[in-house]
């Protein structure tokens, strides 16, 4: 009975000696599916990189010239390359990086054009998400009280023309004045005058090429001070042309139906 037992598991064993390999086998199969869902989640999307790669470029080379920051541009076909990868989302971040570079370089030209006013105080240049912004103190451009242009104004003006006429942005030029009240024949309140003097800024833009479609002229009258009309200093500041230039596309707000 026991030799018979005995013999009975011998040829059991004997009958299977490479069944570890169905182990081995499935072992090795979940391992090799492991590295490829590995791979597959780890592997470099083309489109954002490209974003990545605008993005960091932009915040650490603010400084880059003309040509670097062409090469920054995509070509046609690598746009197309990544919109079949990646869908058009993503194309909208490098556009938007795209234009405020675009608005960074145009920012640039006109301080090294108005660099003498700006050094002076009498002309700041900011951006912001808005776009630009050209403040010119009104006694650069105008004498006490009146709207048409002194003639040693124009060259400040001609510099700001030549730089935006071949952008396709829109311009709004709007004029300040101090809380000092005016009544005159041309001018009953600082009203007309912040006004007309906007007007007189456009005019000249027209008369340099700049498309009348773009330009739209504003009087705040006293309405919008930067500094205290308390001081000589602030009501100084408080009369400017502030000319600006509107980033292109700015982001709408959705109008919702009225029932």
């Amino acid at each position: 009975m026991i030799k018979r037992k005995r013999r009975n598991n011998s040829e059991f064993q004997s009958d299977n000696p490479d069944r570890w390999l169905v182990s081995y086998a499935d072992f090795i199969t979940l391992l090799f599916a492991f590295f490829i869902v590995m791979y597959a989640v780890s592997s470099v999307n083309e489109g954002k990189y490209q974003v990545l790669s605008h993005s960091l470029i932009s915040a650490f080379k603010n400084d880059a010239s003309p040509g670097q920051m062409a090469a920054m541009e995509l070509t046609p076909i690598q746009l197309q390359q990544l919109k079949q990868n990646d869908g058009i989302e993503l194309l909208e971040p490098i556009n938007k990086i795209q234009k405020r570079e675009k608005m960074r370089g145009m920012a640039k030209s006109i301080l090294e054009a108005l660099e003498p006013l700006v050094r002076d105080g009498q002309v700041r240049v900011t951006q912001s998400a808005l776009g630009i912004t050209v403040e010119i103190n009104a006694s650069v451009l105008f004498s006490p009280g009146q709207a048409r242009l002194a003639d040693n104004s124009s060259t400040a003006l001609q510099a700001v023309a030549r730089v935006i006429k071949n952008q396709e942005h829109e311009i709004r030029v709007e004029g300040h004045t101090d809380n000092f009240p005016i009544h005159t024949e041309n001018f009953p309140s600082n009203w007309e005058l912040s006004t007309a003097r906007a007007s007189s800024v456009v005019r000249l833009f027209i008369e340099q090429g700049v498309d009348a479609n773009r330009l739209t002229a504003i009087g705040y009258g006293e309405n919008r001070p930067i500094e205290s009309n308390e001081t000589i200093e602030g009501r100084k500041r408080n009369r400017r042309v502030a000319i600006m230039i509107l980033a292109a596309n700015p982001d709408k707000v959705t109008e919702l139906p009225i029932d």
